[in-house]
């Protein structure tokens, strides 16, 4: 009697109980997540907080919870190309979702002479700042979760219409915000935010740097200094854990204001299921700042 009870308790307890182990690519992917399966459930980010998404090199540890995990979310190699091999070589239980192939997903291009720092040809990889397109993403990742794990389906659909509300809100919020600035033109560090500046309808930023890796060569600071004059720019945005100072020098004598340090990846923000929407008003609350003075 004991082992045919412990049998019914088996077959009563569904194969799904445990959500699946996630792994995410970066904090931003992970918030996203986070939103979705609810609850504080776990998710392993591979990104440290605060390192670069394109040059990062994985830790055995990372590799080892890549190899465990139920299913990776990520934006897919045009941002972590240091993943690529790695998502490739997973077992074939292992379910992934690449965000940027959601059906549906608004994607740019990077200009002429951006994103040379960027592998696979000229996507913009940094499409979350997009709200339009987290909204579908998180759609997105309850769908692939619910397929791994049938018996929470309700409660990832319903988080994910709940948190796509909640983004809805804030980006009508920040549209507000913005308005007074339409057509603003702004210097950056990288091209790391032609979705931001499409969505809420500032000008195409004028960026320092080729890649957030590289140096701008003289002739670019001369080439950036003439397109400031032009364009009429105002402010000047330095990057979180990159040098101020190539920034500074660009737009040195041009009478542009420094404004305060963006971060497209949330460097600045606390990590966690939040960590999205502090991004996206603390990007706004930058530039509406400076733009005000």
């Amino acid at each position: 009697m004991r082992i045919l009870l412990s049998t019914l308790a088996l077959l009563a307890t569904p194969a799904w109980a445990e959500p699946p182990q996630v792994v995410a690519d970066t904090p931003v992917t992970a918030s996203l997540v986070g939103q979705v399966m609810g609850d504080g459930a776990p998710v392993q980010v591979l990104l440290p907080q605060g390192a670069s998404a394109h040059h990062h090199q994985m830790r055995p540890s990372d590799a080892r919870g890549l190899q465990d995990a139920g299913l990776l979310v990520w934006t897919g190699p045009e941002l972590t190309p240091w993943l690529d091999r790695a998502a490739g070589s997973l077992a074939d239980g292992v379910a992934q979702l690449r965000l940027l192939e959601v059906p549906g997903t608004h994607l740019r291009s990077y200009g002429e002479e951006q994103g040379h720092d960027h592998d696979h040809g000229g996507i913009d990889p940094h499409a979350w700042l997009d709200p339009a397109n987290a909204r579908l993403w998180l759609t997105a990742i309850a769908e692939v979760l619910a397929a791994e794990d049938p018996g929470n389906a309700e409660t990832y659909a319903r988080n994910a219409a709940q948190a796509g509300q909640r983004i809805a809100d804030l980006d009508a919020s920040l549209k507000a915000q913005l308005a007074p600035h339409t057509g603003a033109s702004l210097v950056v560090f990288h091209d790391a935010y032609g979705y931001f500046t499409d969505h809420y309808g500032l000008r195409p930023a004028i960026a320092v740097s080729l890649g957030d890796a590289s140096a701008p060569s003289a002739a670019r600071l001369s080439a950036i200094r003439d397109r400031i004059g032009t364009a009429g720019a105002a402010c000047a945005f330095p990057e979180y854990a990159s040098d101020p100072k190539l920034v500074q020098t660009a737009i040195e004598g041009s009478g542009i204001r420094m404004g305060d340090a963006l971060s497209p990846e949330g460097g600045t923000a606390s990590p966690g299921p939040g960590l999205y929407f502090d991004l996206l008003s603390g990007m706004a609350q930058a530039i509406d700042g400076c733009l005000s003075r």
